[in-house]
C-alpha cells in the first residue's frame, strides 16, 4: 500500500510542494499515509491538462478507447487482493466485504462498460430528416466520497473515458489511497497523457473550484445531499451539467405474506454492509402490525450476529466508522433515538471496544414516522422497524422522505412487484434480487439526479446534436 502519494496532472505526478492531509487508519487510530493538500491552482492546472488533450481523446477510434477500458478492468483484478487490503485500511470495511464488493465491483462495472459499447452502442440514429448524434460532453470532475472509494471512482471515470470525455478526478481525502492504484492502473492501461488528472484535496477548497471552473463542462459528484446542493449551486454560475448521486433513507417493505426469516435476515443484511455507510442503505424496515412481535424476535437474532471487530479477520462483518466524526455522528443519532422515545432492542451508544471508531449495532423498534431515526440518513448500522396497517399504508411510509434511492420489497411475486412499481425510488430489489451492475442506478427527489452504470452511465456523459438535412 503506497503510504504517500501525489495529484497526477498531465501525466505527470505533482506533491503540491505544500500541506498534506494525514490518512488514518479507522480501526487503530494510526496514520498511514498522508496526501497533498490540493489547491485551486492544482484545480485549475488539471483542467488545462485535461481541455488540451480533450480533441485527440474525442477523436480516438472507438475501439481503442474500449481496449483502454479492459485494460483498466484487467489492471484492477490483477491486483484486487491490494485494492482490499487498502480500503480495509483506509476507510475500515471488513476484509471479506472489501475482497467481494469494494475490489470486485468495480472489475465487473468496467467490463460491462466495454461490453456496452463493444455491443453496439448508438452513437447516431436517424429521426425523420435529422441525424441525431452523440458526442462526448468535454471535460468532466468526478468528485467521489470515501464510503465506496474505488467503486464510486470507476462508476464515473471508466464510463466518461469510454465516452470520450478527459477527466478531473477528486477523490475524498479521508479515504483516498485506492484512488492512488486506479490513477497507476489507468497509466499502465495506455490512457494518454492528460487524458485523466487526479488531484487531492478538501471539497472546499478542490471540489468548489472544479465546480465553479469555467473550464469544466460537467460535475458528477456522489455525496451526502448537503454536499450536492452546494456543488449544484456552485456549478450554477456556469450553468454546466451536474449529475448527483445523493443520500438515501431506503425501506424495506415486508408484505403479510413474506416469507418472514428470508425478509429479515436480507433486511437486516442490506442495511448493515459496510458499517452501514451506504447511500442505498435499508435503514427502515416497514412491517404489518400483526407480524410485529416475531420480526423483532427475528431482526434481533440478526442484528446480533453483526459484532464489530478487527477488519481485517475474516470473519468480521462489521467494522469501525470511518473517522472520529462518523462515529460521533451516528453514536449522536443513537441517543437520540432514545431520547425521543424509540427502543433499542439491540445495542446503544456505548463504545464496544476501547480502540477504533467503533459504533454498536442498533436495532430500534416503538419508531414512529415523524422521528429523527426514521426520517434522517444516519450512515450507520442503526436499523428502525415501523408497522403499518394495510399495504396502501405501506407504500405511504415508504415514500414518506425526501430521499428516493433505493428500497426493497418481500411477498409473492405479483403483489411485490405492484408494490415495487409504486415506491419513488431509482432502484428496487423484490425478494432479494441481486445487484446488476449494468442496470441504472440512481435516485429519485433529494436523492440526486443522473444515473450510472451500463449505458445509463455512459450516456450522462454525452450530448445529443441534430443535423437537419
Amino acid at each position: 500500500m503506497t503510504a504517500s502519494t501525489g495529484h497526477v496532472i498531465g501525466g505527470a505526478r505533482a506533491d503540491g510542494g505544500g500541506a498534506r492531509i494525514e490518512v488514518v487508519n479507522p480501526a487503530t487510530e494510526a496514520v498511514i499515509g498522508s496526501v497533498p493538500a490540493g489547491t485551486s491552482a492544482d484545480a485549475d492546472a488539471a483542467v488545462t491538462a485535461a481541455r488540451e488533450a480533450f480533441a485527440d481523446w474525442a477523436a480516438t477510434p472507438l475501439a481503442e478507447r474500449v481496449a483502454c477500458i479492459r485494460r483498466i478492468s484487467d489492471g484492477l483484478a490483477a491486483r484486487r487482493e491490494e485494492i482490499a487490503t487498502t480500503v480495509t485500511a483506509e476507510m475500515g470495511s471488513p476484509i471479506k466485504f472489501a475482497t467481494q464488493v469494494h475490489a470486485s465491483v468495480p472489475v465487473a462495472t468496467s467490463a460491462g462498460f466495454a461490453d456496452v459499447l463493444d455491443g453496439g452502442f448508438a452513437w447516431t440514429e436517424e429521426v425523420g430528416n435529422s441525424l441525431v448524434v452523440r458526442e462526448p460532453i468535454g471535460v468532466v470532475a468526478a468528485i467521489t466520497p470515501w464510503n465506496y472509494p474505488l467503486h464510486q471512482v470507476v462508476a464515473k471515470v471508466v464510463p466518461a473515458l469510454a465516452a470520450g470525455c478527459t477527466v478531473v478526478l477528486k477523490p475524498s481525502e479521508i479515504a483516498p489511497l485506492t484512488s492512488e492504484i486506479f490513477a497507476e492502473v489507468v497509466a499502465e492501461a495506455g490512457v494518454p497523457a492528460g487524458v485523466f488528472n487526479m488531484v487531492h484535496g478538501t471539497g472546499p477548497e478542490v471540489g468548489e473550484a472544479l465546480a465553479a471552473h469555467p473550464g469544466v463542462d460537467m460535475v458528477s459528484f456522489t455525496g451526502s445531499t448537503r454536499a450536492g446542493r452546494r456543488v449544484s449551486e456552485v456549478a450554477s454560475g456556469t450553468v454546466k451539467r451536474v449529475a448527483l448521486e445523493l443520500g438515501g433513507k431506503s425501506a424495506t417493505v415486508v408484505l403479510d405474506d413474506a416469507d418472514l426469516e428470508k425478509a429479515v435476515k436480507l433486511g437486516v443484511a442490506g442495511c448493515f454492509p459496510n458499517g452501514g455507510q451506504s447511500c442505498n442503505a435499508l435503514s427502515r424496515m416497514l412491517v404489518p402490525e400483526s407480524q410485529h412481535d416475531r420480526v423483532v424476535e427475528l431482526a434481533a437474532a440478526a442484528v446480533g450476529k453483526y459484532a464489530p471487530g478487527d477488519p481485517t479477520d475474516e470473519g468480521t462483518r462489521i467494522g469501525p466508522m470511518v473517522s472520529a466524526a462518523q462515529r460521533d455522528r451516528v453514536v449522536d443519532y443513537i441517543r437520540t433515538g432514545i431520547d425521543e422515545g424509540a427502543r433499542a432492542v439491540v445495542g446503544g451508544p456505548d463504545a464496544p471496544v476501547d480502540k477504533g471508531y467503533y459504533v454498536q449495532p442498533t436495532l430500534f423498534d416503538q419508531v414512529t414516522p415523524d422521528m429523527t431515526i426514521a426520517r434522517e440518513e444516519i450512515f450507520g448500522p442503526v436499523l428502525s422497524i415501523l408497522t403499518y396497517r394495510d399495504e396502501e399504508e405501506a407504500v405511504r411510509l415508504a415514500n414518506d422522505t425526501e430521499y428516493g434511492l433505493a428500497g426493497a420489497v418481500f411477498g409473492s411475486e405479483e403483489r411485490a412487484l405492484s408494490v415495487a412499481k409504486q415506491l419513488r425510488a431509482g432502484q428496487v430489489d423484490v425478494n432479494g434480487g441481486r445487484f446488476n451492475p449494468n442496470a441504472p442506478f440512481g435516485g429519485y427527489k433529494q436523492s440526486g439526479n443522473g444515473r450510472e452504470f451500463g449505458r445509463f452511465g455512459i450516456e450522462e456523459f454525452l450530448e445529443v446534436k441534430s443535423i437537419q438535412r
